[in-house]
């Protein structure tokens, strides 16, 4: 815990593009678990939960909608913990790198989560 603090501070006196960086990664996700919450529609018995080039769109439970939340939440805190991890082990080039991978990630939820809801 000591060296978290320490190293979270370093980044913070050091390194501000991955602090913001961060604080974009939360902001999206943040984004991601509100809008996943919101359109989670207990009343469908069925609703498009995936898609296959072979089969096309897949039916399931609204139940397993909650994927997008979860993702959201490991994405906004448990990367930027990891993020942190990340710059003490290897620096702040990997770490820029980690952080705009899940940027991507978040985005690339965001497009299979509306196209999943237009489809039901």
């Amino acid at each position: 815990m000591r060296t978290f603090k320490k190293d979270f501070l370093k980044l913070y006196h050091n390194e501000r593009g991955i602090l913001i960086l961060m604080a974009f990664n939360l902001l999206l996700s943040t984004t991601l678990f509100i809008f996943a919450i919101i359109k989670l529609n207990p009343n469908a018995s069925v609703v498009k939960v995936g898609y296959g080039d072979i089969g096309g769109y897949r039916d399931g439970s609204w139940m397993d909608m909650f994927a997008f939340p979860l993702l959201a939440i490991i994405f906004g805190v448990f990367h930027n913990l990891l993020a942190v991890k990340i710059f003490h082990k290897r620096g702040g080039g990997m770490t820029k790198f980690f952080l705009l991978t899940t940027t991507m990630l978040i985005m690339g939820s965001f497009l299979v989560m509306i196209r999943l809801l237009g489809e039901g």
